[in-house]
């Protein structure tokens, strides 16, 4: 299998930031070129520069300070970060650049695509990657290799990379000979540390020509890429670093500890909210004692079904024939004695006979008053058996996935991180086999027996795989011995916990060699032993469940113990699954969890909220002000003005609290779709301005974590067999595909009024700042950049710039960015007025990026208006009923009695309502919330409609209904994709109608029963 890689709009952001730091720069080859010292054994040589001694290095920065702030300013303006009140300079260099990036995001991918980039458009080509371990050091190398391909094809060449190594220092001719890219990989210790290979790069070595390789890089002023920056701060590696003589330096990390110039932010609530890393779950145990006994007893869980009670699988202890005692599972229901189960334990004796299983509060009750919630183990719970409840728990989270998962071809992968090999691989006993080894395969064993199917593909799969076939040990290799063995690593400092001796080399070298394979189901593994100190090496993408089976020592946070499984899995294929209406229900990860469930999520969101210090946390009218909206019309910046409105907006609707800090009023609202509608003023950029204060943190944005106990199977029950329901699904369950056809002449007419009327460009200018330090500064002023006052302000106009002497193909451009013909692109800005046109010379780039968004904003309107479907055989499968099965019913009211399954989630109050209403109106026969799996598909991505109610013949005019609840009737208040989608989806239903439908489905957009009636009868 090969991993395919998509373009992805936040990692394109990514690195358009970092070009636009340098706009202005000018590719210039002949300021590359270079002597390449020849060494000692080149003396007596003519002094004409030889072929062999041609170099290429990075040509210097034109741009001058001023340039680069101005520029810097306007990547965080756009983007509202924090405004850098100057360059950051560190001993390292005088130009460092922050990239935050969340864990799992593709922060390599995207590093490796700005070097491409920068090339293309600086003609940057020397490269070095600086990373704080071996392995990321081969992760990085990994990620070279298998994103080449990919790179070939947006780029038209291919980067030149290798590893650094002291004893081969000749690779370093190719590198700086070379013209195209070349890119070296080093890690920290390389240069960095007290060694004798360490100190080689710094030595006139006899075999480099008595040249120094340090010598040799530095000639090249490689642009330096630092990978996890934040665990190589020291003042030491700073200096060291500065040997390097870089250019500039990108910094790349999720956790920056200093930062310096940000010029790009997507932090761990921006990627949840964007559904780029999987959702987190978690199964935590709970170990209590009881008052008065010492019975032990364990709630795994509890099961429901459409046709029969709840019940509620328990571990407890059973005597034995031979007067020993077990530990046994067994699902138990209500009126069952525990003391007759157990064959007469006196732990048992005082009344353990179940009372009550409540399936929403997931409780089970005993007539002695003892109640347990699912995770809750009591009685003696020693490590062996708190490891053995981990195991079992881990494989029974592996198989609720895979029997879902299998079917549409996703391996799921299982990740059991140990402190010690002999748990695992124990050479004193015959077989080899560890502790945790025996349990599991045991366990295994008995899980599969319940979870095996009768019947399909999934049986004969989970057939042909052994016990002992499908797990496997990724440990540290003894290069004498060739035994797995526990690596050597730090206890403090900032790899503290993480393996970089010569022996996990081989570790790593194993896990990123059996990437791809161990995603194939041709491969037998799917749960994987390692130990903790090689967690880095770990990034595949399909590890679904985590379990930590080891001591908490603090070597290892929470999020970091997340952080090897958030990746977005892949298919068969290779491609990753992210559609947004179905990522979260695909890709969830579970941490099986030591402690209970609220301590390991307190724990979890304090590591995440502590990595969000750099987020504004106060919506007040300072904020606010010089903020920039980025809308169809152009860039517009929040005045004073609008500024207070917003401020008194927010107070006088609770949104926000005493302290100016934004409130759960503001995010229930949100949730709920019902927010107060803004002033008048501000309506236009209703959806920009909501977006600014959602960038003010506050915890309640903190990723949702859901306990994966309360998930249960949610079973059809009869009505979805119904004949109305039935009749109903038959209508609208046609697949389609979309095609538009319009004539590029009218997209030329349409678009000339608007480019005259709306193509505004300013002329490019210095804004000079004249100013003083303010007498008494406290540390925020000093934090926000706010410790001077200006004193005067001047514009200059540019009359001559950089740009004068640069050729852009106009055409060529606007025409790739556009996807139109460069005819159609010439007829569009041959017809605007000349003074239109005539701003290009004053700014070429502004140009061509405001010509192409308002040609774009006319195409895409063209697109809805002559949008047409055509119905195909193929047809959506009824399993997408069963797709998302599993949920948590503790937000799901009480069961039901006209929908196809017993308990609905929602997502909102206004969801909620409508529910209440459905089922109690006598008129409607059956209703549903359809599944994910059901989408029409439009331009702007694919659309999934909330509700299909089938209502009682006679009862009323419409008897089938397609429906989607929105807390906003107004069409102003619905963002334009989602209003788009919905005049997409009327497109549809019309043609389902026309070609299909007896009688026609309608479908429309509701607020409440009330408003659906109205268009029923």
């Amino acid at each position: 299998m090969k991993l395919k890689f998509k373009h992805q709009s936040y990692q394109a952001a990514s690195v358009q930031a970092i070009v636009d730091c340098f706009k202005g720069q000018l590719p210039n080859d002949s300021a590359s070129r270079y002597r390449i010292d020849p060494g000692s054994v080149a003396v007596g040589r003519s002094g004409q520069l030889e072929q062999d001694d041609a170099g290429f290095k990075n040509a210097d920065i034109q741009l001058s300070e001023e340039q680069l702030l101005a520029n810097v300013q306007r990547v965080q303006r756009y983007q509202n970060l924090p405004q850098s009140s100057s360059l950051i300079s560190t001993p390292a260099c005088k130009l460092n650049f922050d990239i935050e990036m969340e864990t799992g995001t593709g922060k390599t991918y995207c590093f490796v695509k700005s070097m491409f980039e920068l090339n293309k458009q600086y003609g940057w080509s020397k490269y070095i990657i600086v990373v704080p371990s071996i392995a990321i050091r081969e992760g990085v190398h990994k990620s070279l290799e298998i994103t080449a391909e990919h790179f070939l094809k947006d780029y038209g060449k291919r980067a030149r990379f290798f590893i650094y190594n002291s004893k081969q220092p000749h690779q370093l001719e190719s590198f700086s000979s070379d013209g195209g890219i070349n890119v070296m990989v080093i890690n920290v210790q390389a240069f960095n540390a007290r060694g004798k290979d360490a100190r080689r790069i710094y030595e006139e070595l006899d075999d480099f020509q008595s040249r120094r390789p340090i010598d040799v890089i530095k000639a090249n002023r490689p642009i330096m890429i630092m990978d996890e920056p934040q665990k190589m701060e020291g003042k030491n590696t700073l200096e060291s670093l500065a040997e390097f003589n870089p250019l500039f330096i990108l910094r790349y990390s999720a956790t920056h500890k200093v930062e310096r110039n940000k010029v790009f932010r997507l932090d761990a609530v921006d990627a949840y909210n964007q559904k780029l890393v999987k959702k987190i779950s978690v199964r935590g145990i709970t170990t209590k004692g009881l008052a008065g006994t010492n019975a032990y007893l364990y709630l795994e869980n509890i099961e429901i079904s459409p046709s029969k009670p709840p019940v509620a699988r328990i571990e407890f202890e059973q005597k034995l024939k031979s007067g020993s005692i077990k530990r046994i599972v067994r699902k138990l229901g209500k009126g069952d004695n525990l003391y007759d189960l157990s064959d007469g334990l006196e732990q048992y004796k005082d009344n353990f006979v179940i009372s009550d299983i409540n399936a929403v509060t997931d409780t089970v009750s005993f007539l002695n008053g003892v109640e347990l919630t699912v995770g809750d183990a009591v009685g003696d719970v020693n490590e062996s058996a708190m490891r053995r409840m981990q195991i079992r728990e881990a494989v029974k989270a592996h198989f609720d996935k895979e029997i879902r998962l299998f079917d549409k071809g996703i391996k799921v992968l299982s990740l059991f991180f140990i402190d010690e090999v002999a748990k695992y691989r124990d050479y004193d006993q015959p077989d080899e086999k560890g502790e945790y080894a025996r349990i599991f395969e045991e366990e295994y064993q008995a899980l599969l027996n319940e979870y095996i199917p009768t019947e399909g593909k999934y049986r004969e799969y989970l057939r042909r795989i052994d016990a002992e076939q499908t797990h496997n040990g990724y440990f540290s290799i003894d290069k004498k011995s060739k035994r797995l063995v526990d690596p050597k690593y730090k206890t403090r400092g900032d790899d503290a916990g993480l393996a970089n001796d010569e022996n996990a080399v081989a570790a790593y070298d194993l896990i990123l060699k059996d990437k791809e394979r161990l995603l194939s189901f041709d491969e037998p593994t799917r749960f994987i032993f390692s130990h903790s100190a090689l967690r880095e090496g770990w990034d595949n993408p399909n590890v679904f469940v985590i379990c930590t089976l080891k001591h908490s020592d603090n070597t290892i946070s929470r999020r970091q113990e997340v952080g090897r499984g958030l990746r977005l899995a892949v298919n068969q294929d290779g491609e990753r699954i992210d559609h947004p209406s179905i990522v979260h229900d695909i890709n969830r990860l579970t941490v099986v969890a030591s402690e209970s469930y609220k301590d390991f999520v307190g724990a979890l969101q304090k590591d995440i909220s502590a990595s969000l210090s750099a987020r504004p946390k106060v919506a007040d009218e300072k904020f606010f002000t010089g903020k920039v909206l980025t809308t169809s019309e152009g860039d517009i910046e929040v005045t004073s003005e609008m500024a207070k409105q917003l401020y008194r907006y927010l107070l006088k609707n609770d949104y926000t609290d005493d302290k100016d800090r934004i409130s759960e009023v503001y995010h229930q609202a949100k949730r709920d779709e019902q927010l107060s509608p803004l002033p008048d003023t501000l309506q236009p950029y209703a959806e920009q301005i909501f977006k600014l204060v959602d960038s003010v943190y506050s915890d309640a944005q903190l990723p949702e974590i859901e306990d994966d106990r309360k998930a249960k199977r949610n079973q059809l029950n009869a009505n979805f067999d119904k004949k109305e329901f039935q009749e109903l699904w038959a209508r609208i369950n046609h697949k389609a595909i979309f095609n538009v056809e319009f004539d590029s002449s009218e997209l030329v007419r349409k678009a000339i009024p608007v480019l005259d009327e709306r193509l505004r460009i300013e002329k490019l200018h210095f804004n000079i700042v004249r100013g003083e330090q303010l007498d008494q500064v406290d540390a925020e002023q000093l934090k926000s950049g706010q410790s001077f006052k200006v004193q005067e302000t001047e514009s200059p106009d540019y009359h001559s710039s950089v740009q004068s002497g640069v050729k852009y193909d106009l055409l060529g451009k606007v025409s790739e960015l556009t996807k139109l013909k460069r005819s159609t692109v010439a007829d569009i800005l041959r017809g605007i007025g000349s003074y239109v046109f005539e701003q290009f010379k004053n700014n070429p780039e502004d140009f061509i990026a405001k010509a192409t968004m308002l040609i774009n904003e006319q195409k895409a309107t063209m697109v809805i208006e002559h949008l047409a479907y055509d119905t195909i055989e193929d047809k959506f499968d009824s399993s997408i009923f069963d797709a998302n099965s599993s949920q948590d019913f503790s937000n799901a009211g009480d069961k039901l009695k006209r929908h196809i399954y017993d308990y609905v989630v929602t997502d909102s109050k206004t969801e909620r309502k409508f529910v209440e209403e459905l089922d109690t109106q006598a008129e409607v026969s059956v209703y549903a919330k359809l599944p994910s799996g059901f989408f029409i598909p439009t331009p702007l991505g694919n659309y999934n409609p909330d509700w299909a109610i089938a209502f009682q013949e006679g009862a009323v005019k419409h008897i089938y209904f397609v429906a989607e609840t929105k807390g906003s009737m107004q069409s102003l208040q619905l963002k334009g994709a989602e209003q788009a989608k919905i005049d997409c989806a009327k497109k549809f239903f019309a043609t389902v109608n026309e070609k299909f439908a007896e009688k026609k489905v309608k479908y429309s957009v509701v607020d409440s029963y009330d408003n659906l009636k109205t268009l029923i009868h």
